[in-house]
């Protein structure tokens, strides 16, 4: 409950796959989901969205250990958000 109050005001999570991420999913949160390159079989392959939530971008690393990547689009998604 201490979690979901904390993401309830929130307009936008970013996080990595933790109970987290599938607690703001759960909530219908906008959240970007930054995930390794060899994720949890949940999060299938080759794509951006989870059919478990909709409100759900998932962000993959182009090779294992690259976060550089993942953190530029996140940057990108951000400043799309953001209006810039």
């Amino acid at each position: 409950m201490d979690t979901a109050k904390a993401i309830d005001p929130l307009d936008l999570v970013v996080t990595v796959d933790t109970a987290t991420g599938h607690l703001a999913g759960a909530m219908g949160k906008p959240t970007l989901l930054m995930l390794a390159k060899h994720a949890d079989w949940r999060w299938f392959e080759n794509r951006d969205d989870s059919p478990w939530y909709p409100s759900m971008r998932l962000l993959r690393q182009p090779a294992a250990g690259e976060w550089g990547p993942v953190l530029e689009r996140v940057e990108a998604e951000l400043g799309r958000l953001s209006g810039r």
